[in-house]
């Protein structure tokens, strides 16, 4: 197939730069518009961005000399692409209203905001869990009224490091879980150099993380039903989560009781060989072993293990029985890569596999 033509709404923010990094050499998709803000527009993509340019690699060339587009100009844009990948900074309403009104002018939308996580026909998908998901995308594109333009999400950063793991053990009913997770700066749109007070603090406090932390699991494990999704009742989570001076990666320190008795063997098993739909179908983006257990007593660690599989695994470690709960464990993922940007480019990847996203 042609590689299909995307736009990227608020590519100058971090994960836009992100979303250009990881599309500027897919076998998928060719990067064919740039949006940012009124500000940006009529600028190129290295004007615009100047000093913020907050990657660990260098800007690609093919969209340096790229002129921005006002996200607003949604015809104009629509009219040029296939699909958009949406990391617009604006309010939720805001965010609502424009991702819709892509969606209304025939052009799916893959999002990795927050604002229509919750919209009852909107799958918010990880594609090894809940790729039933995309079923609710009929119902919602009769409500659109569209052919072809729809909305998909992917979840959280923060609920990557675990939910996984308490989807490879499904079968033991896990109905109990407390989550504490340890926050990269990333997931503010912050490095160390715009935000140096970080540097031997903890910051106990991050804005809506712990209402998504333990909402999200659950709609991510609930089922379609008359055209919506409709959340799971268990496992009931409860979470703290605390901002760290780390760049990129979130840890996840989970204590979790199981309705069905497991071995650690048998835990670990269920965990490394753990797969779904992308591994299945060799997508571009999806990590060959979704799951990787590590033996050592430090493991992971953000250093060792952020990048595992290219950032779109999840690594766990120093699973134990526990004398409150059944078992706890140390769970870690790439906040970016799996827990952004990675994940809706994952999302679109299977959209376009299962032939919801066509060329126009």
């Amino acid at each position: 197939m042609g590689k299909l033509k995307v736009g990227i709404l608020g590519a100058t923010g971090m994960v836009g730069q992100r979303f250009v990094t990881l599309l500027s050499d897919h076998p998928y998709f060719q990067i064919e518009v740039l949006a940012a803000s009124e500000r940006s527009k009529g600028k190129t993509y290295e004007e615009a961005v100047g000093g913020r340019w907050k990657m660990d690699t260098d800007m690609p060339a093919l969209v340096k000399d790229m002129v921005l587009y006002n996200v607003n100009e949604v015809s104009e844009i629509a009219s040029r692409v296939d699909m958009v990948f949406s990391a617009v900074d604006m309010s939720k309403d805001e965010i609502r209203r424009i991702e819709e009104e892509y969606a209304k002018a025939e052009t799916p939308v893959v999002s990795n905001n927050s604002a229509h996580r919750w919209t009852p026909d909107v799958p918010m998908v990880i594609p090894e869990i809940n790729l039933s998901h995309f079923d609710v995308i009929e119902a919602q594109k009769k409500r659109l009224g569209t052919k072809r333009g729809f909305i998909a999400v992917k979840p959280n950063c923060s609920i990557q490091s675990y939910t996984p793991v308490l989807a490879a053990w499904k079968e033991y009913e896990p109905y109990e879980v407390v989550a504490t997770t340890y926050q990269a700066i990333s997931g503010a749109g912050k490095t160390f150099k715009d935000w140096p007070e970080i540097v031997g603090s903890i910051v106990p406090y991050i804005g809506g993380e712990e209402e998504k932390s333990e909402k999200e699991p659950l709609r991510v494990f609930g089922h379609v039903e008359n055209g919506q999704i409709v959340s799971a009742a268990e496992p009931v989570i409860t979470t703290q989560c605390v901002r760290v001076p780390v760049l990129n990666g979130h840890t996840a320190a989970v204590f979790v009781k199981l309705r069905k008795k497991a071995t650690k063997e048998e835990l670990i098993e269920k965990m490394v060989s753990f797969k779904g739909y992308p591994q299945e179908h060799n997508l571009p983006s999806a990590p060959k072993q979704f799951i990787q257990y590590l033996e050592e007593d430090n493991r992971p660690q953000v250093l060792l293990d952020v990048n595992y599989e290219n950032g779109m695994g999840v690594s766990v470690g120093r699973l134990r029985e526990d004398s409150v709960y059944d078992w706890k464990f140390i769970g870690l993922s790439h906040n970016t890569l799996r827990g952004a940007a990675g994940g809706a480019v994952l999302c679109a990847e299977t959209l376009v596999s299962l032939g919801y996203i066509t060329a126009r």
